[in-house]
């Protein structure tokens, strides 16, 4: 008996031993792989140029009281490594957010820029990269979930495949490289077979989870994908959003000039 429990902790001690020696590696792999997912999904996108689309944003609230408002986004493709889309959104209705207006530029590793245009003032505030968490006109979103996830912008670690509601995806958790962040992390969904986006887990701070966004209804422009529902749940209010998109249009005429904070005064 004795004999065997000897045998017995040089075997646990073994492999003990391997399992320290094999994390770092199989870590690595993990980060390589999740990476590689990202990449991909960057990819499947590259080269769309410029769109437009008009969207309904609708709120509601856990008592059933819903508000509707109609607005369009314009975007301008990154021009190069290092830099990240443009993109600008202007509210239609109702007319308390009539002419408000936000620009966005996509950045990797510092906050993105992004200029508020509030109509009411007749002046664009700067959003301060404190104030990137903060909620979107009363939505769901926040400020810094309205650029441009480029890749690069987290460290990403592959951790399973599975499928969800019949369609397989490769989970991947994207932790925040940039500072000031609202997010510990997100837990990102890609589908297997067109390599998009169709679920995201946002994580607070503190590591709990906070709201989850599900995308949906994808149609093809050529050989772009883009969502036409996208539905935001807030665990800790049961507050929804959800934007309902109209058809794309691409190769709009646009140029960086168009996305600059001049064109916020003109509006």
């Amino acid at each position: 008996m004795k004999q065997l429990t000897v045998v017995t902790r040089t075997v646990l001690a073994a492999a003990v031993i391997f399992l320290a020696s094999a994390t770092p590696a199989l870590t690595e792999e993990a980060k390589e792989r999740g990476f590689a997912i990202a990449k991909r999904s960057d990819l499947s996108d590259a080269g769309f140029g410029s769109s437009s689309v008009e969207l309904t944003m609708t709120l509601s609230d856990p008592s059933g009281r819903t508000t509707t408002r109609e607005m369009r986004i314009d975007t301008l493709e990154k021009s190069g490594e290092g830099n990240g889309d443009r993109s600008l959104t202007v509210f239609f209705t109702p007319r308390d957010v009539e002419g408000t207006a936000l620009l966005s530029h996509a950045k990797i590793l510092e906050s993105d820029d992004q200029w508020l245009y509030l109509p009411a003032l007749r002046r664009t505030k700067r959003i301060s990269s404190a104030n990137k968490s903060g909620p979107f006109v009363g939505s769901e979103f926040a400020f810094e979930d309205l650029t441009a996830n480029e890749l690069g912008k987290y460290e990403y670690t592959y951790l399973e495949t599975r499928v969800v509601d019949g369609t397989e995806m490769d989970v991947v958790e994207c932790v925040p490289r940039y500072e000031r962040s609202g997010y510990s992390k997100l837990l990102c969904y890609f589908d297997t077979e067109h390599f998009q986006s169709r679920r995201i887990e946002f994580f607070d701070r503190g590591g709990q989870p906070l709201k989850t966004l599900v995308l949906e209804d994808y149609r093809q422009y050529n050989e772009f994908w883009r969502p036409h529902k996208q539905t935001m749940t807030n665990h800790l209010t049961g507050k929804v959003t959800i934007i309902e998109s109209a058809e794309y249009e691409f190769g709009v005429d646009f140029d960086r000039e168009d996305f600059e904070p001049a064109v916020l005064d003109r509006l």
